[in-house]
């Protein structure tokens, strides 16, 4: 028989998340791989043993862009980390069940980079397509239990974007 855990009790799994900026102001999102959802979000990942949230960001960012450290330059970060949980019918879905939701911490990050330096065709690709966006369209472009943690984002940038 196998145990079922109230989600409520589980911890959050420790992450990152970029909010990639180009030059005009707009924000990078991409489309899952393996969602036939149409929600866009922008790069974000667990942190490993021992990682830094900072190290993580920027790795979440090349495993899942392509593009690497020197072509970004970190802006802000988030104050505090932002968390999500996920909807009871995932959690014993993803993760193995171990955790609730994340707790990310969140930077902003300016490309320097040129478009054609953005390779989503990654050796373990997470995205399908990817564009820039105006920040105020992120919320309604997400999946819906990660509208509130992307509106948080935004606050958290506001003075930035």
């Amino acid at each position: 028989m196998t145990e079922t855990r109230d989600p409520a009790t589980l911890p959050y799994r420790p992450g990152a998340g970029v909010m990639l900026l180009n030059r005009e102001g707009k924000v990078f999102v991409a489309q899952r791989i393996d969602s036939t959802l149409e929600a866009w979000q922008m790069p974000q990942g667990g942190l490993d043993p021992g990682e830094t949230p900072e190290d993580g960001a920027l790795r979440e960012l090349e495993e899942e862009t392509g593009i690497p450290r020197d072509k970004v330059e970190i802006v802000a970060a988030a104050p505090r980390p932002l968390t999500y949980d996920l909807p009871a019918d995932l959690v014993g879905k993803l993760w193995k069940g171990r955790w609730r939701g994340q707790e990310q911490h969140w930077f902003l990050l300016r490309f320097l980079g040129e478009d054609s330096d953005v390779n989503i065709a990654t050796p373990e690709p997470e995205f399908r397509a990817w564009k820039w966006i105006d920040p105020e369209d992120l919320p309604k472009m997400i999946v819906p239990f990660k509208r509130e943690l992307y509106e948080a984002v935004l606050e958290a940038f506001r003075d930035r974007l």
